[in-house]
């Protein structure tokens, strides 16, 4: 074992949770090592769409989070050079119980704060060409909304902070134990540090199974595919979600007419609610738009994936949009952690150890925000 070394922060776990602990830790003059068992990203931080989304949180709190976490994208753009795309996103009503919760969303929402409106069928084609319009009645366009490619963010994030805050990372290191103050990686390094913040998803289980065996967290898999890059520089111009996305956000459910849309779709597209799929499409720098998604839980996660979902996904995005080429380039998924009631999930196991995990599939929308409110109340 070589000489110990010191850091006043040490991060275990380099997604996006452990990026936004650290890029919040080294601003307030910290010094920080980040660990993490692979040398590129892998994990759940860049297997999703890249959306930064604002408007399915709960109008107050949550929604004020996540309009910080979107200011920190808009720095890292400026600073760091990582795309970021102020796209918006436009939810379609295809259904008149679709198109009567988007419009007393927009009702009920605006005048709490929430930046959004209502636009008719003529206006969502007139601004929006990627709309279907067979069926169309209506959509809420929100501006708050940014794109991101998560791999290239997620993998261009560390250089910043080495550059620009002197962060210290140790990647392709696994950390085999935790005995405050000490870290201890499975080359020998061994470092001290006044802190430790683990924020490595579910696979904090391996470091303290107690701790995960009674902290209620759930393993979600989500299936995913991309286009290859739309030809002529065609862009869909916004996020693009529909009627199944409304029932899956919390934020709609200050809406009287969301439990009649609820039943039609129980009722109508059981499938549907039986993989916990709800229809997005995102487009990234390169011209890809990805689509996806799907939720299923612990026992039910298989290591293959189902040709079944992506072809319940595709089906109800023809429905909603018009793509010029609908080539699938590449299929994927994730897992990542989830807690069936709290936004996230900490927990001290050892004094000055915290496990800091579970943002619910909001990382690229809430991370940023939450190691900002961590680190007021915990300085």
């Amino acid at each position: 074992m070589g000489t110990e070394r010191r850091a006043n922060v040490a991060i275990v776990g380099g997604g996006i949770v452990g990026l936004a602990f650290a890029w919040e830790a080294a601003r307030r003059g910290h010094s920080v090592v980040v660990f993490d068992r692979t040398t590129k990203p892998q994990g759940a931080s860049v297997r999703n769409f890249g959306m930064v989304w604002p408007i399915g949180q709960l109008p107050g709190e949550s929604y004020d989070r996540a309009l910080r976490s979107r200011a920190r994208w808009l720095e890292l753009k400026a600073q760091a050079g990582v795309w970021v795309s102020e796209c918006g996103s436009l939810h379609l009503a295809h259904e008149e119980d679709e198109d009567a919760v988007l419009r007393e969303f927009a009702e009920t929402a605006a005048p709490l704060g929430v930046k959004c409106e209502y636009l008719s069928r003529a206006e969502v084609l007139n601004r929006f060409p990627v709309a279907n319009p067979a069926g169309l009645r209506g959509g809420l366009y929100s501006p708050t909304e940014l794109a991101v490619n998560p791999p290239e963010a997620v993998a261009r994030l560390p250089r910043f902070l080495a550059e620009a805050h002197g962060v210290q990372f140790r990647l392709g290191e696994t950390v085999t134990d935790i005995t405050m103050p000490r870290v201890t990686t499975a080359s020998g390094e061994s470092w001290r540090a006044d802190r430790v913040l683990v924020c490595s998803g579910a696979d904090f289980e391996t470091l303290f199974p107690e701790v995960f065996a009674t902290s209620g967290i759930r393993r979600c898999k989500l299936q995913m595919m991309k286009t290859r890059p739309q030809a002529n520089g065609w862009r869909i111009g916004t996020h693009v979600a529909g009627g199944l996305t409304l029932c899956h956000y919390k934020a709609f459910e200050m809406c009287s007419a969301l439990p009649q849309l609820k039943r039609r779709i129980a009722e109508t597209m059981p499938d549907y609610v039986k993989y916990g799929i709800h229809v997005m499409a995102s487009q990234n720098d390169r011209g890809e738009v990805v689509i996806g998604d799907s939720h299923e839980y612990d026992a039910d996660i298989s290591l293959f994936d189902k040709v079944e979902i992506d072809e319940l996904i595709l089906k109800q995005l023809r429905v909603l949009a018009d793509l010029p080429d609908w080539s699938i380039a590449a299929r994927w998924h994730g897992i990542y952690a989830k807690h069936p009631e709290k936004h996230f999930v900490t927990a001290e196991p050892q004094p000055g150890c915290v496990i800091a995990v579970a943002p619910g599939g909001l990382g690229m929308t809430m991370s940023f925000a939450i190691a900002q409110d961590w680190w007021n109340a915990n300085g």
